[in-house]
């Protein structure tokens, strides 16, 4: 497979619920019912937030911030219409670490979330995307 193409394989267990896999990775379960796991709108929120997390980690360490914890918490507002996607995100990180102020923060976040972040890229350009950043 070319190195630019992504694979999962979505396996039915029963009723709405799901293991899904990537080639030699272990499954995750989805429930489209929300009863027994994370549903597709969640983890869609998950794959948001761990990728920016991970750009964030990556800029804050070229920036030498020396990070003994980050946090990200994502609110996702979705349509009350079908179909119920998401209109707006708000990120909220939460950072420890020595060297880490809010400038290089809020640099770290801005280049994640407008050049990086390739979840966050793929998403529709009219869902409004918007952070606030708390030190600790």
């Amino acid at each position: 497979m070319a190195a630019n193409v992504a694979e999962v394989t979505l396996r039915w267990r029963e009723a709405l619920e799901f293991d899904a896999a990537a080639p030699g990775r272990p499954p995750i379960v989805v429930d489209g019912n929300s009863t027994v796991a994370a549903s597709p709108v969640e983890l869609l929120l998950v794959a948001a937030a761990s990728c920016t997390a991970s750009d964030v980690v990556l800029i804050l360490q070229k920036q030498r911030v020396v990070l003994r914890g980050l946090e990200v918490l994502v609110r996702g507002t979705r349509r009350t219409e079908q179909p119920r996607r998401y209109t707006a995100l708000h990120f909220v990180f939460t950072i420890t670490g020595d060297g880490a102020d809010e400038g290089k923060t809020r640099r770290a976040v801005d280049l994640s979330l407008e050049k990086y972040c390739s979840v966050v890229a793929s998403l529709a350009p009219d869902i409004r995307i918007s952070y606030d950043v708390a030190l600790r």
